[in-house]
C-alpha cells in the first residue's frame, strides 16, 4: 500500500545515544510511553526528509526507554539521529471505538452551544490534571468579547455530542465564559 498521500503524526523523540552499539534514548509523547514500540516501522524525520527505520530491540531504561535500529550499529551513527522527531503514518494508529476521538480529529471544528450559539473553533486541546481542555479560538465578533474559551471535554456534562461528519461539536456551555 503506497504511503505517499498519508499524514503523518509525530510520536515521539530521540535522546542522545546509549552506549557503543547505536541504541539510543526515546522519548515517547504516546498516551501510554510503551504503546510508541507498537509501531513499526518509524520514520525519523531529518531536514524536513523521513526515513523509514526498523526498531529491533528496546527496553526501559532508568526513567525512559532505550532502543535499537536495524540501520544503526555504533556511537557515532547514533550520534547523527540525537534529537530528531519518530513518527508514524496515520494509517498505522488503531481504529478507535465508536464515541472516541484522536485529539487532531477534533482541532478545526466548530464548538456551538446547545442553544445555537456559535463559539468558535477548536485551536488545540489541553491536558490537565483530572480532563482534556478544548481550547477553542472565538470568532472575532463575538458578542461576549472572548477571544478565546476553555471548554473542559467532559462527555457526560459539558459535550452533548460530537458530530465527525459535520465537523462540529455541541456543547452545553453558557457563551459568557
Amino acid at each position: 500500500m503506497s504511503q505517499e498521500n498519508t499524514s503523518i503524526i509525530v510520536v515521539g523523540k530521540l535522546g542522545a545515544p546509549y552506549g557503543i552499539k547505536g541504541w539510543l534514548k526515546v522519548h515517547s509523547f504516546t498516551d501510554d510511553p510503551e504503546g510508541i514500540f507498537d509501531y513499526s516501522p518509524w520514520l525519523i524525520g531529518q531536514q524536513g526528509k523521513w526515513q523509514t527505520f526498523e526498531v529491533v530491540d528496546w527496553r526501559r531504561h532508568s526513567k525512559g526507554y532505550i532502543a535499537k535500529f536495524a540501520q544503526i550499529n555504533d556511537r557515532d551513527e547514533a550520534l547523527a539521529l540525537t534529537n530528531v522527531e519518530i513518527a508514524v503514518y496515520e494509517t498505522q494508529l488503531p481504529e478507535l471505538p465508536d464515541g472516541e476521538f484522536y485529539w487532531r480529529d477534533l482541532i478545526g471544528m466548530s464548538v456551538v452551544t446547545d442553544k445555537g450559539y456559535d463559539l468558535g473553533i477548536v485551536d488545540d486541546l489541553m491536558e490537565t490534571g483530572s480532563n482534556d481542555v478544548l481550547v477553542v479560538k472565538a470568532n472575532k465578533k463575538d458578542a461576549f468579547g472572548q477571544s478565546e474559551r476553555l471548554i473542559p471535554f467532559l462527555p457526560e456534562s459539558v459535550i452533548v455530542s460530537v458530530e465527525h461528519d459535520e465537523g462540529k461539536i455541541t456543547v452545553d456551555w453558557d457563551p459568557a465564559f
